[in-house]
């Protein structure tokens, strides 16, 4: 079998990732398309703040509302046409912001991109999963989170850029006809792609009668487990980047932008642990292990700048450290769910766990906020430390196979 040579991956295998990377990386991009304009949009739509952060919320409910039900979809009708059909839907749906510049319609777009970004997680991992050969299954789910921290990255400066080359409707609909562009690119490809519904036609009916499914399946004890599971990491994670400039600002009485090049030291070295943490988990099947060790590192990181007053440069230090650790778990984590999912019904799965990421989303700002407007700055990362640790309770106690 011919290989791919810098990554230790059949060519077939670094196909597949490339192509279903490429739609996550756009999952993100649109993810981060809005918030930054909205300045300008403000005086677009002539709304606050408030109504345009209200646009996000509609399409990270809409997400968390639709992503399980999504995962069933995938799990039946197969994965692939769903992908594309997603990343098309969603790159239509921002393209047309840039044409409709009302808020009504505003409103109806982001739910209708909401409803498109529902379909990456269980779609994405039941590809994989199926596509890529198991002793590469580490790498392959760390490049595929890799394209989605970068995508994250770039979507900023990204439409910024374009919007002072040209103006922010054109920047918009510029990255959707990218988007779209990656859509036909990855239909084009699609032959390469394998997905629940190919596995499900390989496995003998005298094996699947003895695996749950449907709902019986994502109430068993593991996979709430993983939902949990990928809700505490939300949570922790949502704290340190939406909440750990400001934090550290009343903790040092900093100027932001210095407290914001120390949180950068966390930022960037999550993407580099993902990709650290692939090689990790192809390398060992004691993702379990691996997945205790690097939240115990992550909660003891951030106690240590929450119990010190440490000069801001080591805060960074300690901080990347934390960063890091947080990329490395997230492959592992990914192959604990796997772990546990019978290879027919990891959309759905992988749908509803990723369901924990919108919980995060939902709870982690109220709270954050509530801690920061009401108690010493700190506190925040005595409770990023202590959910870090909590989390992993739901490793110890998610049992085995279902």
């Amino acid at each position: 079998m011919e290989l791919d040579t810098r990554v230790g991956i059949p060519l077939q295998g670094t196909k597949v990732i490339g192509l279903v990377s490429a739609g996550h990386f756009f999952s993100h991009v649109y993810m981060l398309l809005l918030p930054p304009l909205f300045p300008v949009l403000r005086e677009v739509y002539g709304v606050g703040f408030t109504e345009l952060g209200f646009t996000i919320a509609v399409f990270s409910v809409t997400t968390g509302l639709t992503q399980a039900p999504m995962g069933f979809l995938v799990d039946h009708y197969g994965a692939r046409s769903i992908l594309i059909g997603g990343l098309m839907l969603e790159s239509v749906a921002f393209g047309l912001i840039g044409f409709f510049p009302h808020y009504g319609a505003l409103l109806v777009l982001m739910v209708v991109a909401g409803l498109a970004n529902a379909v990456y997680h269980p779609a994405d991992y039941a590809i994989l999963s199926a596509s890529v050969e198991k002793d590469r299954m580490g790498r392959a789910f760390s490049i595929h989170t890799f394209a989605g921290y970068l995508g994250a990255a770039v979507a900023p400066v990204t439409v910024l850029f374009l919007a002072d080359l040209t103006d922010w409707r054109t920047a918009i609909v510029i990255c959707a006809l990218t988007g779209g562009a990656v859509g036909i690119a990855i239909a084009r490809n699609s032959d390469a792609l394998f997905d629940a519904t190919n596995t499900r036609r390989q496995q003998c009916a005298s094996t699947q009668q003895h695996v749950r499914s449907g709902l019986d399946l994502l109430f068993s004890a593991p996979i709430l487990m993983g939902l949990l599971f990928f809700a505490g990491l939300s949570v922790a994670s949502r704290g340190m980047s939406d909440f750990g400039v400001s934090a550290l600002h009343l903790m040092y009485d900093a100027p932001l932008t210095e407290t914001a090049a120390v949180l950068s030291a966390y930022l960037f070295l999550s993407p580099a642990g993902v990709l650290i943490g692939g090689w990790i988990a192809d390398r060992t099947t004691r993702h379990e292990l691996i997945t205790v060790l690097c939240l115990m590192l992550i909660g003891a990181a951030i106690f240590v700048v929450a119990a010190t007053k440490l000069p801001l440069q080591n805060v960074a230090v300690v901080l990347a450290v934390a960063g890091l650790f947080n990329g490395i778990v997230a492959p592992s984590r990914d192959m604990l769910i796997r772990a546990v999912t019978p290879p027919s019904e990891m959309g759905k799965v992988f749908g509803f766990v990723s369901t924990g990421y919108n919980i995060g989303g939902i709870v982690a700002p109220v709270m954050f906020g509530y801690l920061l407007d009401n108690v010493e700055a700190n506190l925040l990362f005595w409770v990023v430390g202590l959910v870090s640790l909590l989390t992993i309770l739901t490793v110890v106690l998610r049992g085995g196979r279902v």
